[in-house]
């Protein structure tokens, strides 16, 4: 016969399932937390979209935890493999995404900030950033997110799809950010990227703030640039919305100044790359290796199916170098090539190497920072 359950025991069996639900609950929640940690969560939020210029206060949780860096990378000292000499990608295919608002347009522009484009207020993290002291680390999960670290060393990364957000970089690498052959989906956005000069493998120098090795397009916006010599290093992609200022010129290992350029690409590519409402500087001398602001280079192919559109751009030997002979697919529109370090944008001229006669090549609407037509020379 069983013996009737008491009010008292009832009462206690409550108790304890209701504590049982509460317990659930909260692992699910850490559960969650250990899942952003590990670079599975995704790198956004709904209060803090990617294309939004701050977060309000509670998007500060979202950065991962102390220790996080174990879940998503490992420490192994130094790169494996230094870029090439020449420091060009060797791209082919890819896409293209999406890209900022272009500025209103203007007759004649005082200032980057002062006209809409990019400067230290539009670009870099949006949230509080924690310390961490990872030294070379490589990436080998797919689907990572760092978002909220503030990384003394750089990333090397051997996976796909992996997402660099809200982020502060200072390298002593060749690069800030470098995504090997054979992997895609890389996302740097939000971040600064930056080095102190004379710490760098190059005799002091650093190379790339953020290096392309594969052939898929990559995607940085938003970012705030300084210091590295090639400072965005890619075939194809979408490079939108940075501000890229204060290249550091140095001497390399081979005993000469260093090419310098915001943007540099090497031809080749089938893909696209557009290059939309950037702020580009390049403010080194033409006797410490000035290269261009915007260096479309035939070094290892052809360039074709390039978008420069509605940037800000100064400095070079030229500010822009545009693909020479050969060259197809290249729309130069709507940017303002300012005055603040040559007369003539770069120090030789605005722009060199332009195929006027390739097949898809436009020019329109571009000026000086004081609102001249620009007028550039064919390719010889």
């Amino acid at each position: 016969m069983l013996r009737p359950i008491s009010r008292r025991s009832l009462a206690g069996l409550l108790l304890a399932a209701l504590l049982a639900v509460a317990v659930t609950a909260c692992s699910g929640s850490g559960s969650g937390s250990d899942k952003a940690a590990s670079g599975s969560g995704k790198p956004g939020s709904p209060a803090c979209p990617d294309e939004a210029l701050t977060c309000p206060a509670s998007g500060s949780s979202a950065s991962p935890g102390a220790g996080a860096s174990t879940a998503v990378g490992e420490a192994t000292g130094r790169p494996s493999e230094s870029p090439s000499p020449t420091g060009k990608p060797t791209a082919t295919a890819g896409t293209a995404g999406a890209s900022g608002k272009p500025p209103a347009k203007t007759v004649s522009c005082s200032s980057p900030g002062a006209c809409g484009f990019p400067d230290a207020d539009t670009t870099g993290p949006r949230i509080p950033l924690k310390p961490h002291k990872t030294g070379y680390m490589t990436i080998r999960k797919n689907g990572t997110v760092i978002r909220g670290w503030d990384i003394t060393g750089s990333l090397d990364i051997y996976a796909n799809n992996v997402t660099v957000i809200d982020t502060k970089i200072t390298s002593d690498s060749w690069w800030g950010v470098n995504l090997r052959a054979g992997y895609s989906g890389l996302r740097v956005l939000h971040s600064t990227i930056t080095a102190v000069p004379g710490k760098g493998p190059d005799n002091g120098g650093v190379d790339y703030a953020v290096s392309n090795m594969s052939g898929s397009p990559v995607e940085v916006g938003w970012c705030n640039v300084s210091v590295f010599g090639d400072a965005l290093s890619t075939g194809q992609g979408n490079l939108h919305d940075n501000y890229v200022h204060d290249i550091a010129p140095f001497v390399n290992l081979g005993g000469e100044w260093q090419h310098t350029n915001t943007v540099i690409s090497g031809g080749g590519n089938t893909g696209g790359l557009i290059i939309r409402h950037n702020t580009l500087l390049n403010p080194t001398s033409l006797k410490q290796g000035a290269s261009g602001s915007i260096g479309l280079f035939a070094d290892v192919g052809v360039v074709r199916n390039v978008t420069v559109d509605h940037n800000w751009v100064a400095g070079g030997a030229y500010a822009l170098y545009g693909g020479d002979t050969g060259a197809t697919g290249i729309k130069v529109t709507d940017n303002i090539f300012s005055t603040e370090y040559h007369p003539a944008s770069g120090g030789y001229g605005v722009v060199a190497h332009w195929n006027a006669k390739g097949a898809g090549n436009v020019w329109r609407n571009n000026r000086m920072s004081d609102g001249r037509l620009i007028h550039p020379e064919p390719a010889s």
